[in-house]
């Protein structure tokens, strides 16, 4: 394996008029560029990779990233949580639970889409 961490950070983009939103309007590119300045504060290039993304299929609760090979997804956190999250699941192979993406988080998306397609 070539990174003991990879990081990955939806940065998709859509129109204004989506229901479903998407990542880059609520910060991904930030986010995305934090995790870069941290891996490269803590000299973990080559280790660490913080990759753009596409979708991930979470866009109504963005924003949204998946660390792996931890398999942890957050969503819908902000870019001052950026540094709590690399702490916990990049430095310390743990999760932020106030932050985590759970079964709830899954079900909240199915209801949001649900709604948007009974309109």
């Amino acid at each position: 394996m070539k990174y003991d961490k990879h990081i990955f950070i939806c940065v998709n983009e859509r129109p204004d008029s989506s229901p479903k939103g998407d990542c880059s309007q609520v910060g991904g590119k930030e986010i995305r560029m934090r995790f870069v300045e941290l891996i490269n504060e803590h000299r973990l290039k080559g280790k660490v990779r913080a990759n753009k993304s596409g979708c991930l299929d979470a866009c109504e609760v963005g924003p949204s990233i998946v660390i792996y090979p931890l398999g942890v997804w957050y969503t819908n956190f902000k870019l001052s949580d950026v540094d709590e999250i690399f702490e916990s699941s990049i430095l310390n192979d743990n999760i932020v639970k106030r932050l985590v993406s759970d079964y709830k988080t899954w079900q909240k998306i199915d209801r949001i889409r649900k709604k948007d397609y009974i309109i």
